[in-house]
């Protein structure tokens, strides 16, 4: 069958639930993960022929569904590095790009840093393959998403120190950190109506959502951990709920945290905060 058929299939298919420009990207990443046929060769060759269509045509099913590209291919890219993922951990996000950046330009010596809440691990890894001397130890209370993670450490080849622990029953943890970094949960339920369907309907609710009644309920618990487990001068990054930046400052401010920075992402919006540990 011809590739470009196919594609056409795809706009047929498609073009009601997607940007036609949206369409196409999924069809070119598509052809070029499972035929190795990239766009231009494509364009250079238009009666391009292939055996098997049936995997890219399961792919447009789950394309109709909604299912996010990155769990169709089972694989993703965060900070320039490759990470498989699955139904069990969040998609990467380009601002948790940020926060991994703002971290690495803060550092200026050998550190132990914690990963809380790590999903597919890719804070804590690419911090592993970035700041060279550093230990890096990263917790999740899903087994399933620890699974992940430690496949995504070997693709990487970092070593981290993985742990499966509720950070909400405060887990002791036999070490001292220079640096702790959570991206938790941080969406109010009221906030769902804003979430688009294809990852209310795919990604794993248990590390998006959170009560109403109590948003901060993990940085509390996280913040309580820090204040405990911190170095001195030890500091806390974490990503946030852009409409909770006040909350937070006063959060960090209770517990304990001076020299606090909130940070804008790209987009211009309160996605980051740290705190120094007085």
């Amino acid at each position: 069958m011809r590739l470009k058929d196919i594609q056409n299939t795809f706009h047929q298919e498609l073009d009601a639930i997607y940007l036609k420009e949206e369409v196409d990207s999924f069809f070119y990443i598509l052809i070029e993960s499972y035929y190795n046929v990239s766009r231009i060769q494509l364009a250079m060759n238009p009666d391009y022929e292939v055996d098997d269509c049936n995997v890219i045509l399961n792919a447009l099913d789950s394309l109709k569904r909604e299912k996010p590209l990155q769990y169709i291919l089972g694989e993703t890219e965060f900070y320039g590095l490759p990470f498989k993922v699955n139904e069990h951990v969040l998609i990467p996000r380009p601002e948790t790009e940020e926060l991994v950046e703002w971290i690495i330009k803060h550092n200026d010596k050998q550190r132990n840093i914690l990963d809380i809440g790590t999903g597919s691990g890719c804070i804590a890894i690419s911090l592993a393959k970035h700041i060279k001397k550093a230990k890096v130890y990263a917790l999740d209370v899903s087994s399933e998403a620890l699974k992940i993670a430690k496949i995504n450490a070997q693709l990487n080849n970092v070593n981290i120190e993985f742990i499966e622990a509720s950070i909400l029953e405060q887990p002791i943890i036999n070490a001292k950190f220079d640096i702790i970094v959570s991206n938790p949960p941080y969406v109010r339920e009221k906030e769902k109506e804003l979430i688009k369907s294809n990852v209310l309907d795919n990604e794993p609710h248990l590390a998006l959502f959170v009560k109403d009644e109590n948003p901060l309920l993990f940085y509390e618990a996280i913040s309580q951990f820090a204040v405990n487990n911190l170095s001195k001068k030890g500091v806390l990054f974490f990503e946030i709920n852009e409409y909770l930046g006040n909350d937070m400052i006063a959060l960090l401010n209770h517990n304990n945290f001076s020299n606090i920075q909130l940070k804008q992402d790209i987009f211009k919006k309160d996605r980051m905060i740290k705190g120094v540990l007085n």
